[in-house]
């Protein structure tokens, strides 16, 4: 299963919570906060991938073998992982500037 970072693990209460409303029929679910969509929500309407999908760029990039060692350690997806890492700092920085 993919790491998934930032998000706090599952309690076993949350998993018994998501279960019961899980089992709750479609008609005794609240939804009062939820407006119905009209037919222009759908008209504009674009899948979430579609939203933002910067284009990727090949490089060869040295890296300490440890700070390496680390990304790996973390399992498949350490290039994914780097990534998210530096852009997390990027974005940081230009929320700083502002």
């Amino acid at each position: 299963m993919k790491t998934v970072h930032g998000f706090p693990e599952m309690t076993e209460a949350m998993k018994a919570e998501l279960e019961a409303l899980a089992l709750l029929p479609d008609d005794q679910i609240d939804t009062s906060d939820i407006p119905e969509w009209t037919a222009k929500d759908f008209a504009e309407a674009v899948p979430f991938h579609g939203l933002y999908k910067p284009r990727k760029q090949q490089i060869t990039a040295r890296l300490d073998a440890d700070v390496l060692a680390w990304l790996k350690a973390h399992g498949k997806g350490y290039q994914t992982l780097m990534n998210s890492l530096l852009r997390k700092e990027m974005l940081a920085e230009l929320k700083q500037r502002g």
